[in-house]
């Protein structure tokens, strides 16, 4: 044996285990499975459950788990609190996994199997927890969108029942309560982010460089900054490009030349974020990003690929000046850490597509 592998399926009230080894043949063998509470006893059952089934005590233990919402957080930062080599993948990696390797069976113990073997064959990257201070900011930001999107859609149906054949004066009237509600609680939420940002001295100055952009809000700023642990998931630009799905992917295969366009297997809500301080680049005629919309706008004539370009130089440049501690100048050098070639990237995606 090479390693000991122990594979993770978490719900809300408990958890299987599954624990495998590997030899150096890479055949990998199941030798033993336990469920247990979601809860700090649980916990601790299952790391003397650990300690009694990894008998080699120089052989590698590695944990493999699942990011079921937010199920998993509390287990996973109680083993990495003691000492565990943790690994966290997203779902949409594991169910690849064990399609690829023929498992049709589905329920908790099956996936522990899976996510074990997992574990055993691959090198997978170690979950660290999230600091505090931007767990909580992601809180506010993930709530405010939230907030948003429910605003967006009683506005949609105050218009709708404006419309209707038969008027019924009492649900508008309710409907505009409920938009009245929402719309105290979003401004609360932003206000609430305010004093979170403001509440640490260095994250608020290098919150203030950044927002020195015209056109970049704190919003903003909160958002990227929730949505990577204050860039601490990175080790330089290209690992947050890739995270953020501003990477571009080929698509050709001997004769077949198909389009080159950004990957938008990422997160999200930086794209989002980034949409209308794209826009407000233009609008505002910030040199540096508006001399990258004319030339790329000039190379193939598709505004929504310019502004995409423009989102991806700014995320970068947030980036920078973040780790560097630096007040945005646009005319220093650091306002082009990433080129106008790069950011174009002939992408054939549109604002819709982008978020």
């Amino acid at each position: 044996m090479i390693k000991y592998s122990i594979g993770i399926d978490i719900s809300k009230s408990d958890f299987h285990a599954c624990l495998s080894t590997i030899d150096l043949g890479q055949h990998v063998k199941v030798t033993r499975s336990g469920k247990f509470a979601n809860t700090k006893a649980g916990f601790a059952e299952f790391v003397k459950w650990v300690k009694a089934s990894c008998s080699l005590k120089e052989l590698q233990v590695s944990i493999v788990m699942e990011a079921t919402g937010v199920y998993y957080e509390n287990c996973a930062l109680f083993l990495f609190l003691h000492g565990h080599s943790i690994s966290v993948v997203l779902p949409n990696k594991s169910k690849k996994y064990i399609a690829a390797i023929g498992i049709k069976t589905k329920n908790d113990k099956a996936d522990a199997k899976a996510l074990s073997r997992m574990g055993a064959e691959q090198a997978l990257d170690k979950w660290q927890p999230m600091g505090e201070f931007f767990y909580k900011l992601r809180s506010f930001t993930r709530h405010g969108q939230a907030l948003k999107e429910m605003e967006t859609a009683v506005g949609n149906q105050i218009e709708a029942a404006g419309h209707c054949m038969y008027e019924n004066k009492a649900v508008i009237r309710s409907l505009k309560k409920m938009a009245a509600l929402l719309e105290a609680q979003v401004k609360e939420n932003l206000k609430a982010i305010s004093g979170h940002i403001a509440s640490n001295e260095e994250i608020a100055g290098r919150v203030a460089n950044i927002t020195a952009i015209k056109g970049v809000g704190e919003l903003t700023v909160a958002v990227i900054l929730a949505e990577t642990n204050g860039f601490e998931l990175f080790k330089n630009i290209s690992q947050l490009v890739s995270y953020a799905g501003y990477d571009v992917i080929e698509n050709q295969s001997g004769t077949h030349t198909g389009k080159t366009k950004i990957s938008k297997k990422g997160n999200s809500r930086i794209r989002r974020a980034l949409h209308m301080p794209a826009l407000n680049m233009v609008t505002w005629d910030i040199k540096i990003f508006r001399d990258l919309y004319d030339r790329t706008l000039e190379k193939h004539g598709i505004k929504m690929k310019s502004y995409v370009a423009i989102q991806k130089k700014l995320l970068c440049l947030i980036y920078t000046l973040w780790k560097k501690n630096e007040l945005f100048n646009p005319d220093h050098p650091s306002a082009n850490t990433i080129s106008d070639e790069e950011a174009d990237v002939s992408l054939s995606g549109s604002f819709a597509e982008a978020e």
